[in-house]
């Protein structure tokens, strides 16, 4: 799917469930629990999209992170531009721990782009 997405000019996003051990992203861009990950080529570096993580090297705000996302924590990957992709179901996958997120301030997290990838089914 991300190499469709990229062959068609448009730019890969997946969204990932935070809470999944082994979810390794920048909490402070988390809300929610999710946390959606631009895996372009322009917007990362060192891509590793295997079986069981995928990996990456990426700029948030001024600071680089390395970035790891177990395979079973990612819930669906959409293109920026026309918001068609696909949400993987958690009937997919066994049950993971959970690891308790870092509490900080309450916001809303605007599922807008969520709704768009679920129409794209």
């Amino acid at each position: 799917m991300h190499e469709w997405i990229s062959d068609s000019n448009q730019t890969p996003h997946i969204v990932v469930d935070a809470s999944i051990e082994g979810v390794e992203v920048p909490r402070q861009y988390v809300q929610g629990g999710k946390i959606i990950l631009n895996v372009s080529s322009n917007a990362t570096s060192m891509l590793s999209l295997g079986n069981e993580v995928v990996r990456f090297r990426a700029r948030f705000g001024a600071a680089t992170y390395d970035v790891s996302v177990p395979i079973v924590a990612v819930l669906g990957i959409y293109a920026r531009e026309t918001g068609q992709g696909m949400i993987f179901s958690e009937a997919d996958s066994p049950p993971q721990p959970r690891v308790p997120l870092p509490t900080t301030r309450r916001r809303r997290v605007p599922l807008r782009r969520l709704r768009r990838v679920t129409r794209a089914r």
